[in-house]
């Protein structure tokens, strides 16, 4: 089993996890996830990983409490372990140096989007991060982002850090100010959607990772099926990431909705 080694409150719903996983930590990729499952009736559930640390054999995971088996997994403390684990699974994340990468994070989707942080910039681009939640209590990772970022913007929908409004905001500064060659988002659905818009209105290519839809992680439920460019794909074996402009993002959030 994989013992938990260190935990993080980042707020009363979101928690970070530091767990022995040595194998995984070994062959894991910027854009890889991994399926966890805490006891033996428990629920499989995906998580991309957030970090990893070689010489300690761990992999980092962050978790937002959404139903009972996320609150099962936030329960744990330092000393305890998941039950299952098993990954990388899906693809990685195409790396490249485009030049200047705009990477655009919203609420809990900076932890997936952290290593694509990293990756772009030991891939030798320019990387301006943009990160948004509702307050500044929501905003999680910053310290860790402006180590691999060149720029950090903060937007908040209250004001009570950073900049006052909406991640879309603080893309278009950005792309108004300085030529951008690619940008990613990852966040809530209707986020995407939105930042999606925007940098389309600009010409400027976007990857959105879905990884929010998935839930057996195997592509044998179906439950992450979307369409993209007028094709079905699995977002836990096609993807999570997809080009943004081609992704049916009404039809992705009609779907996020089948279980409430």
């Amino acid at each position: 089993m994989n013992k938990i080694v260190s935990k993080v409150v980042f707020s009363d719903r979101v928690v970070s996890f530091e767990i022995e996983a040595p194998l995984i930590a070994k062959s894991r990729k910027a854009g890889h996830f991994v399926i966890v499952r805490v006891g033996k009736k428990g629920e499989r559930v995906p998580y991309t990983i957030a970090s990893s640390d070689l010489k300690k054999g761990t992999i980092t995971l962050v978790i937002q409490r959404v139903g009972k088996s996320s609150q099962k997994i936030c329960d744990l403390e330092v000393g305890d372990s998941i039950t299952d684990m098993v990954g990388p699974l899906g693809q990685a994340t195409h790396l490249e140096k485009f030049g200047t990468v705009l990477c655009a994070g919203g609420g809990v989707g900076v932890a997936p989007m952290l290593p694509i942080i990293e990756a772009m910039k030991k891939a030798g681009n320019r990387v301006v991060s943009v990160l948004a939640a509702r307050t500044k209590e929501l905003i999680i990772l910053e310290e860790q982002v402006r180590t691999f970022s060149d720029e950090v913007i903060v937007m908040t929908d209250d004001g009570s850090y950073g900049e006052k409004g909406l991640i879309t905001t603080g893309i278009e500064q950005v792309i108004q100010r300085e030529p951008v060659d690619q940008c990613v988002t990852i966040g809530p659905a209707i986020m995407m959607k939105f930042a999606a818009q925007m940098t389309k209105k600009y010409n400027v290519p976007t990857i959105a990772s879905l990884n929010t839809i998935m839930v057996d992680g195997t592509g044998m439920c179906g439950a992450c099926r979307v369409t993209v460019g007028g094709k079905t794909r699995f977002v836990c074996v096609d993807g999570p990431e997809f080009d943004a402009h081609q992704v049916d993002f009404d039809e992705m959030m009609m779907r996020l909705k089948a279980y409430n």
